[in-house]
């Protein structure tokens, strides 16, 4: 069986355009709504957002990797690239380097590619390796670059990309079509149609000895920001990562032929998730705005520092909610002083209890 590269019409990928058209017409909606929601948003929200939204892109595309990273070490090289109020606390090469890709991702989005660009992305995310031989250029090497799993003598191979020779070229032709098709270029393509066919053409290049994923993912993101003509802010990795395996069963499937119309749908639904969890994300700061104005004056510093803490998990909160556990913890206080404080809440409708006794749990009332 031959791979999607060794086919005769490479990389001419083939599609049922209007199996798809009511995604891209999904996404234009969501994309209308997410742009309006955000003028609700104060400065300080904003900042919170892409932070966070920044941050948990940068941790989850290298978890999809196999590379665990520290969050608050990742959001205070973030804030710090942002020129906001940072810790100043150690942060490793990796961390560093990720960050530093996806804050170039998001302030130059509307520049086109080129071998220069890729080059510089491909530099920050090997930042502090030193088991590569090619940094910031493409792969050279002469054995095969192949997508394996399963022990030595009985491997499995997933994918076989095109070998290192022809790398340049194949390079050449997938800059000249990304420029091409954006959403200023002579050969423009819908929003998720072209987002879709850059990722899976990257990756079957495959030209970096390490770091592809990141990058081809980066580039999904880059597609979509301009044709929004703004950073997507969106938890594109974030999905991925809670279903890695669908991701990687679908690239799979689509990796030795040209017809790519299974693979745009999933991947066309994938965007569309990541675009409900900002949205989500956004509904979620609106909320706590309205909950604080409405709270203003009314707490005591424990209870400010508790409510806070909650906000900071974002909309899903702490694990397992708050308890009263959780309470005296975090404030240092007493167990009938927790009590109190949360009876208190309660009363004010700021907390809503479910449960009795050591069951009972704490949930925000938005």
């Amino acid at each position: 069986m031959k791979w999607n590269w060794q086919q005769p019409n490479w990389p001419n990928f083939v599609y049922n355009n209007s199996a798809l058209q009511e995604l891209e017409n999904q996404f234009l909606r969501n994309t209308d709504v997410i742009i309006a929601i955000q003028q609700y948003l104060d400065q300080a929200d904003k900042d919170y957002l892409k932070v966070h939204i920044i941050s948990e892109e940068a941790l989850r595309t290298s978890e999809i990797e196999g590379e665990y990273l520290n969050r608050d070490s990742v959001q205070s090289s973030i804030r710090k690239h942002f020129g906001l109020n940072s810790d100043n606390r150690r942060v490793s090469a990796a961390e560093s380097g990720i960050s530093e890709m996806m804050i170039s991702l998001y302030k130059s989005f509307n520049q086109p590619i080129s071998n220069d660009y890729l080059f510089k992305w491909h530099i920050m995310i090997a930042n502090g390796r030193n088991d590569l031989n090619a940094i910031g250029s493409y792969r050279n090497h002469e054995d095969p670059m192949q997508v394996i799993s399963g022990p030595i003598g009985n491997a499995k191979i997933h994918f076989e990309a095109p070998p290192s020779k022809e790398v340049v070229i194949q390079m050449k032709k997938f800059i000249s079509w990304f420029n091409k098709t954006a959403p200023s270029g002579e050969m423009k393509l819908s929003p998720l149609i072209r987002a879709s066919i850059a990722h899976l053409y990257f990756v079957s290049i495959h030209p970096f000895e390490d770091g592809n994923g990141r990058i081809g993912r980066a580039i999904v993101e880059k597609s979509l920001a301009q044709f929004m003509n703004q950073p997507t802010l969106i938890a594109l990795s974030q999905v991925i990562q809670n279903k890695k395996k669908s991701y990687y069963s679908a690239l799979e499937n689509n990796n030795k032929i040209m017809n790519i119309t299974e693979w745009i749908e999933y991947f066309a639904k994938t965007i569309l998730e990541a675009q409900e969890y900002t949205y989500n994300y956004i509904d979620f700061l609106i909320k706590k705005g309205k909950l604080y104005n409405k709270i203003k004056n009314q707490l005591n510093l424990r209870q400010e520092k508790v409510i806070q803490r909650i906000f900071n998990k974002g909309p899903e909160g702490f694990e397992g909610r708050l308890s009263a556990k959780n309470y005296i913890s975090i404030t240092e206080t007493s167990k009938a002083t927790a009590t109190r404080d949360l009876q208190d809440l309660v009363i004010k409708d700021i907390l809503i209890a479910k449960g009795e006794l050591k069951t009972t749990r704490y949930y925000l009332n938005i």
